[in-house]
């Protein structure tokens, strides 16, 4: 089975940080998050894999290459316009083959992939659908599935009082090839724009409700994961924190100090408490504090008195003389 990864959107709700960068490439552990994915992939058994292009491309290639550093062979699909969720894996069905995986790659996992191929060969259904119970339903988009996992409907992001479900899409999904028959005539997109190229397709607009309409057989595959779509600043703080502390499983070899430190650059004259990840490069002031959970990226720059506590610093960041940073993430400014 080859794996899509979707990598070409805009990453909008991460603005300001992804007006320099695509959202895949934004750090987690001071590693991109695609990476972690990636890595993912290939241990669980996924040889081969594409990932569609739109927003800096030239990053995501120039860090994974042709993807053998990370184990798996990756080619790419550039996007000119974007086609949309589904309209970007329409482009290169016949790479894909008869059964095949689409994985957002701007979401932080550990999803076993192993097992969910088992259950999408174990029944005739068109697609399986990774799902996660939430607290939030208003945060997401919900699946309704019946007692044997057949999915019933969707709710978008209901009211947790009107909703019918607590099972949240992952944007994580195992699909047959005959799933293509569901897509709509170019052009005729129910989430295209004016603006948007005839190919375009979503989804949860187009091809769910198609397959709906059709009564055609697909499932929920209830997952116990860890997962976090990076969806904005507060979840990218969040998914970092979570790594920081070990409570979502990335590749060995990635930093996972937990409630130790972990350093590349010197730590001479700061005051640390632990848990902290201090990236390679980072050049540290005299009398700087440091109270964990905190990461501070590669090439980071922290004046003398600065004082950081429960923060992320992205790659490069400088921190003035006796700047204080609690509960944040502070980033570089880039030119736009």
């Amino acid at each position: 089975m080859r794996a899509m990864i979707l990598a070409a959107g805009l990453g909008t709700r991460l603005r300001p940080i992804t007006y320099g960068m695509p959202k895949p490439m934004v750090p987690v552990l001071n590693r991109p998050v695609m990476e972690h994915t990636v890595r993912l992939l290939a241990r669980h058994g996924f040889g081969e894999a594409i990932a569609n292009l739109h927003w800096f491309p030239e990053l995501i290639e120039g860090r994974f290459g042709d993807g053998s550093a990370f184990g798996l062979d990756l080619t790419y699909s550039q996007e000119e316009q974007l086609l949309g969720t589904a309209g970007g894996v329409r482009n290169v069905a016949d790479y894909l083959g008869d059964s095949f995986l689409v994985v957002a790659g701007d979401a932080l996992t550990d999803l076993d992939f192993r097992a969910m191929r088992e259950f999408h060969e174990s029944h005739d259904g068109i697609a399986t659908l990774a799902t996660k119970r939430v607290p939030d339903t208003d945060q997401y988009g919900v699946v309704i599935a019946g007692e044997d996992g057949r999915i019933q409907g969707f709710q978008e992001k209901p009211d947790p009082a009107e909703a019918l479900s607590d099972l949240a899409n992952t944007c994580i999904y195992m699909f047959r090839s005959e799933v293509f028959d569901f897509f709509p005539e170019p052009g005729t997109s129910k989430a295209a724009g004016a603006d948007d190229p005839p190919g375009f397709t979503d989804w949860a607009m187009d091809v769910f409700p198609a397959l709906l309409e059709a009564d055609t057989p697909f499932y929920s595959h209830e997952i116990d994961a860890y997962w976090n779509d990076i969806g904005n600043l507060d979840e990218l703080r969040q998914g970092n924190l979570d790594a920081l502390h070990g409570k979502v499983e990335v590749e060995p070899g990635a930093p996972q100090v937990q409630e130790g430190v972990w350093a590349a650059s010197p730590l001479e004259g700061a005051e640390v408490t632990a848990p902290v990840l201090v990236g390679a490069g980072v050049e540290i002031g005299a009398d700087v504090r440091i109270e964990g959970p905190a990461i501070i990226g590669n090439g980071c720059r922290l004046g003398d008195g600065a004082h950081i506590r429960d923060s992320i610093l992205l790659e490069g960041t400088e921190l003035p003389p006796a700047a204080i940073l609690a509960g944040g993430t502070a980033a570089r400014a880039r030119k736009i």
